[in-house]
């Protein structure tokens, strides 16, 4: 399945009544009931082959902290195995209207972060699989990693059934709400933690948001910078805790091929050339003083990615920035390659395209780090996330509405919400049928894990850094 990039621009070719006639008219090449379906392929791939094969391309001694971030539970294994998702999905049925989506818009793929103005916002958080693609591939994975999420906290099958219908209703009901609207209206929504505030549950949640979001906005560079950095002869530079935080200074020469600072130095200055001109000057008086390798995530552990220090005016000013590897999108495999020959770029533009608002730091590069890809973002900035062990049926529930209505916001964005509307009615169906399928899916993806804990657990996949790792702790 290749899409050209200016499928997701219906919108700007026909009028509204072409657009909806062209949602309706999609319905029968692919009923909205079709969208409960899920058999495996027979010629299924091997998810744990699968997985062995996108740890070829990664860093080998980090590569045993992804395997056992993976093992923790199905529902941690779901949020690294975007690309075997991708292969099921495409061979099922597709609606026809294609837009800029996430490409692994699970559960814990949504947050918090500020806005240029300070304000804390809510939205999708993570582009590293962004693609055009069909919009309800995003719906799905949504869908089946609520049901994963509610078994996890112990949930029974109608609770979690439940939580996934709240989340493809807000969605389809968003959507809607979004196809009446003006371009700029459109263009210009987001969701607020005031939002947020004014609609929570009733309850004893008040307090507990509250104090959740007084965190968050605590989470800062200057909050980073005394977790991540310490002083050394008055001098500030990264500390030092190998494997997940490792100084360039203390990597061995043949696992970086030496020379590895100036090299990232030479991707920073390709990425400060992709910044608007205010925010060059605003860097220009920033200071790089250290840069580390850090290991984040989940899916991402083994990529290479960076942590550099900046100093401002002084070491009470500091800025970490994070210099993350971009390779192909997960869905490339099913949906061809994007637009954006640099990797970088397609993270950096499709987020641009799907949140409200993006960092003012976000930019890309390609560097001399073995001639791949990287953008880059603010390491802390009020970022925060949901912690899904600690709900219960309800907080999950409401959670799940937030993302299904986030979710449309940021498809509505980039693509045409009218066509969608009108693909997904005002009944249910989509909602039954996207049930069923967060219900299968969500099986076969603890059978998957069972099969990878067996491949840990046997030694045919590590989950423990090998005795010659070049890096110890």
């Amino acid at each position: 399945m290749s899409l050209e990039p200016g499928d997701q621009q219906t919108g700007s070719r026909l009028s509204i009544a072409d657009r909806k006639e062209l949602g309706r008219s999609l319905r029968k090449s692919a009923p909205r009931s079709s969208h409960a379906e899920w058999v495996p392929a027979p010629d299924r791939a091997d998810p744990v082959a699968m997985l062995a094969a996108q740890d070829a391309d990664r860093l080998d001694f980090l590569v045993p902290i992804r395997h056992l971030r993976m093992g923790e539970s199905a529902f941690t294994f779901y949020r690294g195995t975007a690309a075997i998702m991708a292969g099921d999905l495409a061979g099922g049925p597709v609606s026809g209207l294609n837009t800029q989506i996430c490409g692994d818009a699970h559960l814990s793929n949504f947050g918090a972060f500020a806005s240029p103005e300070r304000a804390l916002l809510f939205d999708v958080n993570d582009f590293d699989e962004t693609l055009v693609g069909p919009w309800e591939w995003d719906v799905k994975r949504l869908a089946a990693s609520l049901v994963l999420a509610a078994r996890s906290i112990g949930l029974d099958a109608a609770a979690a059934a439940q939580v996934s219908a709240l989340a493809v209703d807000h969605y389809r009901e968003a959507v809607r709400e979004f196809s009446k609207m003006g371009t700029l209206e459109l263009w210009y929504d987001r969701v607020t933690f005031d939002d947020i505030r004014g609609r929570l549950p009733k309850g004893g949640d008040t307090a507990r948001f509250e104090k959740w979001v007084s965190k968050t906005r605590r989470r800062t560079s200057l909050r980073a910078f005394s977790k991540l950095a310490e002083f050394v002869d008055g001098k500030p530079r990264l500390r030092s805790d190998p494997p997940l935080l490792v100084p360039f200074r203390e990597l061995p020469d043949e696992l970086t091929g030496g020379d590895l600072e100036p090299r990232v130095r030479a991707v920073f200055d390709q990425y400060e050339e992709t910044l608007n001109a205010e925010m060059q000057v605003l860097l220009s008086r920033f200071e790089m003083v250290d840069v580390a390798l850090k290991v984040v995530g989940v899916g991402s552990v083994g990529t290479r990615c960076f942590v550099a220090l900046l100093i401002g005016r002084d070491e009470k000013d500091p800025l970490l920035l994070q210099v993350k590897e971009a390779g192909p999108s997960a869905l490339e495999a099913e949906l061809g390659a994007g637009a954006y020959a640099n990797a970088g770029q397609r993270v950096v533009e499709g987020q641009r395209l799907m949140q409200a608002f993006g960092d003012n730091f976000l930019g890309w590069a390609h560097g001399s780090v073995g001639g791949r890809d990287f953008y880059v973002r603010q390491l802390k900035d009020m970022k925060g996330s949901a912690d899904i062990e600690a709900m219960d049926g309800a907080r999950l529930g409401y959670y799940a509405g937030l993302c299904g209505w986030t979710l449309a916001r940021a498809h509505a964005r980039a693509g045409d919400p009218v066509a969608i509307a009108a693909y997904l009615g005002k009944g249910g169906p989509f909602t039954a049928a996207i049930g069923r399928f967060a219900e299968l899916y969500a099986d076969q993806a603890e059978s998957d894990y069972g099969a990878f804990a067996e491949a840990v657990a046997s030694g045919a996949l590590s989950s423990r850094p090998a005795a010659e790792s070049p890096v110890q702790d």
